[in-house]
C-alpha cells in the first residue's frame, strides 16, 4: 500500500495522486488528506481502518470517470483502485470475478478471448465500480436490461473495515443497495461476481444515418415510432453532433445489432433501412462492426484532457419528446459537445428486479458538453443549466451516472426505494465514514439525497 499524504508529499506528486486519474479536466478545488494507492483487498481494508483511526472519511476512485469527480473530497482518505486490476473467468459457468477499477474495454478484451461478453459502459475507460453501482446503462440496455442485473454477488469492505460477501441470501441489504445506490453505497466494493453472455462475433453489425438538423422533427418522430418493437438484440441512439470535418450541425441515428451471424444482423436492421426518411447526407447499412470499434468511436466522442459538463433526464413517456429536446439538439454550444437520446423501451416497461435501481422511462436524454478552454466554462455550464431547467419539467427523474448533485438534485429512485436505500446507508454506516453523495458544499452526510425535483418546486 502506497500513501501520498497532502502535508508530506511534494506538490506535483500530491496533485497527480489527487486528480491525475480524473477524466474531467474541469478539476475540483477539494483536497483529500491522503491518497492511498491500493493494489489488493488487504490494502483497501487497511485504508478504511486508517480512516477510522484518523476519524476522517473514505472516498473511492475506480475508473476516475465521474463527471463531478465524486472521489475528490475534503477531510478524506481517497482510496485509488487504479493499481488493483484482477479478473478471473469461469468459462464453464459464464461467470467472471472482476475488481472494480477494471474498465469495460479491459474486461471485454479478456472475455472476448473466450467468446464471452459483459454489457459494460459504452465509454472504454469507465471503471466497473461506479458504472455498476449506478445501475449500468450498458450495451443494448433497452433489451438486455441493466448491467447491474447481471451482478450475482459482490465483495465489500464495510465502513468498519470488515470484508463481506454479499448476494441474494447473504448480506442481502448491501446486495440490494449495490444495484443502484451510486456513490452513496455504504462500503467499498472490491470485486463484482458477474453473469456473462456470449459474444456475438460476426453478427456484430451497425447501420448509421446522418441527417441535416433541419430534418430533426421528422427523423426524431420516426426513430421514436420504430424503437419499441425493433429487434431485441439491437440498441438505438439518436445524437446531435458536429461531424468531424463538417461545419453544419447534424442528427445521427445509429443502430448497433449484436447477432451471431451476418444474415441475422441484416434481417434485424432491414426494417430501419426500409422505413428511414429521405434526406440523409451519408449512411451505411449492416456494416461489419465490433465492440472494439465501438469503443474507439466512443473514445473519439469523449476525448481525454477536455472539460466536461453533463446532465440528463428520463423524459416522461407521455411528453412530446422531439419538442422537449429541440433546444438541446439544435443549439449545441461547442463543436465537440453532443446531445443524445437513448431508446429504453421495452426494458423500461417491464417490472425491475428487487434492487435500489428503480428510475427509468422510455426516453433517456443526456447532454455531454465538451470543451478545451477554461474561459468557456461559464458559457458552456450556463447553457446546460438553461436547457435542463426546461427539460426537467417534462422528466420523471434522472440517472446517477450523468448527474452532478452539486448543481441539481432530482428524483433518482422510486420513493419507497429511496427511503429504503437511505435507511440501509444509516444502518451500515451510522458515522458517515463513506463520503456518499456529493451535494452542494458536501453536506448530505448520513442523510443522503432528498429524491425530489428541486427545480420543479
Amino acid at each position: 500500500m502506497y500513501i501520498v499524504w497532502k502535508e508530506e508529499a511534494d506538490a506535483a506528486t500530491y496533485e497527480d495522486a489527487r486528480v491525475g486519474r480524473v477524466f474531467n479536466h474541469r478539476r475540483p478545488d477539494r483536497f483529500p488528506l491522503a491518497v492511498v494507492k491500493a493494489s489488493s483487498e488487504e490494502d483497501i481494508i487497511a485504508a478504511v481502518k486508517l480512516a477510522k483511526e484518523r476519524n476522517c472519511r473514505v472516498a473511492v476512485r475506480s475508473g476516475g470517470h465521474s463527471w463531478a469527480a465524486w472521489s475528490v473530497r475534503e477531510n478524506s482518505i481517497l482510496i485509488d483502485l487504479g493499481d488493483y486490476k484482477e479478473i478471473e473467468v469461469d468459462t464453464e459457468n459464464h461467470i467472471a470475478r472482476v475488481s472494480t477499477s477494471m474498465t469495460g474495454r479491459e474486461v471485454n478484451g479478456e472475455l472476448n478471448k473466450h467468446g464471452l461478453m459483459f454489457p459494460g459502459g459504452h465509454c472504454p475507460d469507465v471503471g466497473l465500480g461506479g458504472f455498476l453501482l449506478q445501475g449500468g446503462m450498458g450495451w443494448n440496455c433497452k433489451n438486455w436490461g441493466w448491467a447491474c442485473e447481471k451482478v450475482q454477488g459482490l465483495d465489500v469492505v464495510t465502513a468498519d473495515g470488515d470484508l463481506l460477501h454479499c448476494n441474494a441470501s447473504e448480506n442481502s441489504d448491501l446486495y440490494w443497495a449495490a444495484r443502484g445506490a451510486g456513490p452513496g453505497f455504504p462500503g467499498v466494493v472490491t470485486k463484482f461476481h458477474l453473469n456473462l453472455i456470449p459474444y456475438p462475433g460476426k453478427g456484430f453489425r451497425s447501420s448509421g444515418y446522418l441527417y441535416p438538423i433541419s430534418h430533426y422533427h421528422e427523423v426524431f418522430k420516426w426513430i421514436i415510432s420504430i424503437s419499441p418493437s425493433f429487434d431485441s438484440d439491437t440498441e438505438i441512439v439518436a445524437v446531435a453532433q458536429y461531424p468531424e470535418g463538417q461545419d453544419e450541425l447534424s442528427l445521427f441515428i445509429l443502430f448497433v445489432t449484436m447477432k451471431h451471424s451476418p444474415e441475422e444482423a441484416e434481417r434485424a436492421l432491414r426494417p430501419a433501412q426500409e422505413t428511414r426518411p429521405a434526406g440523409t447526407t451519408s449512411e451505411w447499412f449492416c456494416m461489419e462492426d465490433s465492440l472494439d470499434n465501438q469503443y474507439n468511436n466512443q473514445a473519439r466522442a469523449n476525448p481525454e484532457k477536455h472539460r466536461y459538463c453533463t446532465d440528463n433526464a428520463y423524459i416522461d413517456n407521455d411528453a412530446d419528446v422531439p419538442s422537449v429536446l429541440e433546444e438541446a439538439f439544435t443549439t449545441l454550444p461547442h463543436r465537440k459537445a453532443f446531445a443524445l437520446w437513448y431508446a429504453m423501451n421495452p426494458c423500461s416497461r417491464r417490472e425491475l428486479p428487487d434492487m435500489a435501481l428503480s428510475m427509468q422511462s422510455d426516453h433517456y436524454f443526456a447532454l455531454y458538453t465538451v470543451w478545451e478552454d477554461e474561459s468557456d466554462d461559464n458559457r458552456c455550464r450556463a447553457w446546460v443549466k438553461n436547457v435542463m431547467e426546461k427539460v426537467e419539467r417534462h422528466s420523471v427523474g434522472a440517472y446517477l451516472g450523468d448527474s452532478d448533485f452539486q448543481v441539481r438534485r432530482t428524483k433518482f429512485w422510486a420513493d419507497d426505494n429511496a427511503k429504503r436505500l437511505m435507511d440501509i446507508r444509516r444502518k451500515r454506516d451510522p458515522q458517515g465514514r463513506i463520503c456518499g453523495y456529493l451535494d452542494h458544499e458536501d453536506m448530505s452526510g448520513v442523510n443522503g439525497l432528498a429524491n425530489v425535483h428541486e427545480w420543479k418546486l
